[in-house]
């Protein structure tokens, strides 16, 4: 501690989260909705307490975290959430859970779960607001480090860091065609099978990798014809014979976005299937509103129909089709 025996306090603590978040003392306010100078000086007053300078001020640059601040963000993070959770205790003593939670969700998983989830949740604590992260693998773990969304669904491939994950159910790859494709009428399907027809791929990471990385664990090179990042656009273009897919999640009626019938169909042998699991941040403890929303995902994700309860790691991203030569 500094001579000046200063004592920090929460609203200090939440500048400082603040403008790390935001990269700079205006961004920080922005988030808190107070004044720039309002974070400045509780930032500078959480300095002078500590005894240790938290940002390096760049001019025209914004803020960098210094070695003392990077190790006190996670530290700051759960004195947060401690005090969150006994502010949400005191209510729940007389009014039940009360606040806002925001959840993460791959982009073609959320329509087929996250309204279900949202509404019943809701419903259920009608004193907790839900908010929603949704997108890619990518996205979704920059959420969770960054304190944006406390919990998230998504499929365990393509992780890039070390969350903490609690798998809640398995889901298994599925070929999809038109119904006037050559395979379309088989039981099942090989890989080496599908890799003598034109292929319409999922061009969104992990997806895609996961994708090459079937074929390749077969001993065979997928014949790609076109690639896309829109889930709906790889079905309705599987639904007009372009080509067949391999997906893992599976909407509401087997229909293409046209109203054109697509048949899917199960891989032969053994295939690997894919983890769903519920994640959230290393060294973070989740607030009773997280807790509550995990408990409920667990009782109804299995009441969803075996198809839509796959989810899928599928992010929204701009469609942008074209052929492979």
């Amino acid at each position: 501690m500094s001579d000046t025996h200063e004592m920090l306090n929460l609203r200090q603590v939440e500048a400082f989260v603040a403008a790390a978040d935001g990269g700079s003392m205006t961004a920080g306010a922005q988030r808190l909705m107070v004044s720039q100078s309002a974070v400045s000086l509780a930032v500078a007053g959480l300095e002078d307490a500590l005894g240790a300078d938290l940002f390096l001020r760049h001019r025209g640059r914004g803020l960098e975290l210094t070695a003392a601040g990077r190790e006190l963000l996670l530290e700051a993070r759960n004195l947060l959430a401690d005090a969150e959770a006994l502010r949400a205790r005191a209510d729940a003593i007389g009014r039940g859970l009360q606040g806002r939670l925001t959840v993460g969700c791959f982009g073609t998983g959320a329509p087929l779960v996250l309204p279900a989830l949202m509404e019943t949740f809701e419903r259920r604590h009608p004193g907790v607001t839900l908010d929603f992260v949704e997108g890619s693998t990518e996205v979704l773990e920059a959420a969770l480090l960054e304190g944006r969304c406390e919990v998230a669904l998504m499929y365990d491939i393509g992780l890039h860091v070390a969350l903490r994950t609690e798998v809640l159910h398995s889901a298994v790859p599925y070929a999809l065609f038109a119904p006037e494709h050559p395979l379309a009428a088989h039981a099942e399907v090989t890989l080496a099978e599908l890799a003598q027809h034109d292929f319409v791929a999922l061009d969104v990471a992990p997806v895609h990798e996961h994708q090459l990385g079937l074929f390749a664990h077969a001993g065979v090179v997928p014949r790609i014809r076109y690639q896309t990042s829109s889930y709906e656009l790889v079905r309705s273009l599987v639904a007009r014979n372009l080509g067949f897919t391999l997906l893992i999640s599976r909407p509401y009626g087997d229909v293409s976005y046209e109203g054109r019938p697509l048949v899917a169909v199960p891989l032969a042998g053994q295939v690997k299937p894919v983890d769903v699991v519920l994640a959230r941040a290393p060294g973070v403890r989740p607030t009773l509103r997280a807790r509550a929303f995990a408990a409920h995902v667990r009782e109804l994700l299995p009441q969803l129909p075996a198809g839509v309860s796959g989810g899928g790691p599928l992010g929204s991203v701009a469609a942008s089709v074209a052929p492979r030569p």
